[in-house]
């Protein structure tokens, strides 16, 4: 089922939700009330209530919610309840870093391949802390590879220089979803998604609310 003009925030605040509800699970815990949620997630329970209808009836009237139940649900509408293949594009520091990330794995995020242009980095494979050692390749080999491993996502940390370029290999390559890491604006076609994860614009965020303090 596809859900339509469901603002931003609340899918935000629903992958809050279903990391609280995992750890909930984890401790054994069977049913949650809107208020212990909101509680454990830092937002109000009506704000929890109006998230949730977005979707459909989840609660029970006088119980709460089923723990696993919900957890259940709130993946699916996420898109959590399948595996989601991954590329690194630009094995630096940042690059490097992320495929030692071992909280993908638990979210269902799984790299499977990483790609560089550099002769000294594409060496073969890289060790990684969780599962199999994931293989470093020549960029060029991207929609070769990209359809054998059937990658859906990839996460650009290249240089702000290159950005735009890889995204336009990832395009023709079929690969739809796209984290940038780089500090530069790119442009994908329709039916492409790109999100942008700038760290100085958080750090120019934080430094203004220290400021108006």
């Amino acid at each position: 089922m596809k859900y339509q003009k469901i603002p931003e925030a609340t899918i935000r605040r629903l992958s809050r939700y279903s990391r609280c509800l995992e750890e909930m699970e984890q401790g054994g815990e069977k049913v949650v009330s809107s208020a212990q949620l909101a509680s454990k997630c830092m937002v109000n329970p009506a704000q929890v209530r109006k998230d949730l209808a977005y979707f459909g009836e989840f609660g029970i009237r006088g119980v709460g919610y089923y723990v696993k139940d919900l957890l259940a649900s709130i993946k699916k509408v996420l898109g959590l309840n399948k595996e989601w293949r991954m590329a690194v594009i630009g094995i630096g520091n940042l690059g490097s870093a992320l495929l030692s990330y071992k909280d993908f794995l638990k979210q269902n995020y799984k790299i499977v391949a990483a790609f560089d242009i550099d002769p000294q980095k594409v060496i073969g494979r890289v060790s990684e802390k969780l599962g199999k050692p994931v293989e470093i390749l020549h960029i060029s080999r991207i929609k070769e590879v990209a359809k054998e491993r059937k990658i859906e996502i990839a996460l650009i940390t290249t240089p702000p220089s290159e950005a735009q370029s890889v995204a336009n290999l990832l395009v023709e390559a079929g690969i739809r979803g796209i984290l940038n890491f780089a500090p530069t604006q790119i442009t994908v076609p329709e039916g492409f998604v790109v999100k942008d994860v700038f760290f100085t614009n958080i750090l120019d965020n934080l430094a203004y609310l220290l400021s108006s303090s």
